[in-house]
């Protein structure tokens, strides 16, 4: 496992696509945060980086699949996955390898927005506290819901030879999975009770739950649930495709 995870972690910063993937996430999320109007922390008269969380989910919807996009497409269409089932490999070992170097990725691409932690106390007024908690349960979530979106990503790339396809179709389902269930349970039909059960099969929810500086384990068995769910479906894909 850890030889396929190191393989792809340097393969993806063996050129400058790797590098501009995660300069154009952190340039994307600095610009809404400091720029633009409509999520500029400095006009928000707060010391809180609930804008940042609020549009990091949306921004992870792009970089996750661009990240894991070729993972496995490129695998099916140059052959190389039988390669590497003839090593002492396991399909199991090849999916957690994979994995895991596209989730060290995006932690690394997560990594310099404590940046804007510390900017944001520098920025606040002498004797403002900022929401420790708060903060620690929101980075938490994050790290929650890039871990979902990780396993989602790498599991619509094991049906597809394209990167593209892959690329657009695990954007969909990411999207799907975070924002769809929210949005279905605004529907007025579901006003009666059901929206809140339809609201807990949604990724929204209990990353909003996490940023709430609670950790609460119903919603960590749901991410790991939902985690292992994919994963279990890409390690049967590899297992069965030729």
């Amino acid at each position: 496992m850890w030889a396929i995870c190191k393989k792809e972690f340097r393969q993806f910063f063996s050129n400058l696509t790797g590098y501009i993937t995660i300069i154009l996430f952190l340039l994307l999320n600095g610009l809404f945060l400091f720029v633009f109007s409509d999520y500029n922390i400095l006009d928000y008269g707060y010391a809180s980086l609930d804008h940042f969380f609020t549009l990091a989910p949306y921004v992870l919807l792009l970089l996750i699949p661009a990240i894991t996009m070729r993972l496995l497409p490129d695998e099916w269409r140059s052959g190389t996955m039988e390669i590497l089932k003839t090593k002492p490999l396991t399909a199991t070992q090849i999916a957690t390898g994979k994995y895991t170097a596209a989730l060290l990725v995006v932690v690394m691409a997560l990594l310099p927005t404590l940046v804007y932690v510390v900017s944001l106390r520098a920025l606040a007024e002498q004797g403002t506290v900022l929401d420790t908690g708060g903060l620690i349960g929101s980075y938490t979530g994050l790290l929650f819901l890039s871990a979902a979106f990780t396993a989602i990503s790498l599991c619509t790339g094991s049906f597809t030879n394209n990167a593209v396809v892959a690329f657009l179709t695990a954007a969909f389902f990411c999207f799907v999975l975070y924002s769809g269930f929210d949005a279905l349970a605004g529907l007025p039909v579901f006003r009666n009770g059901a929206d809140y059960f339809i609201q807990q099969l949604g990724m929204q929810e209990h990353y909003r739950s996490l940023s709430r500086g609670v950790i609460d384990v119903s919603d960590v068995v749901y991410f790991l649930s939902l985690l292992v769910f994919f994963l279990v479906i890409t390690i049967q894909r590899i297992s069965r495709k030729s």
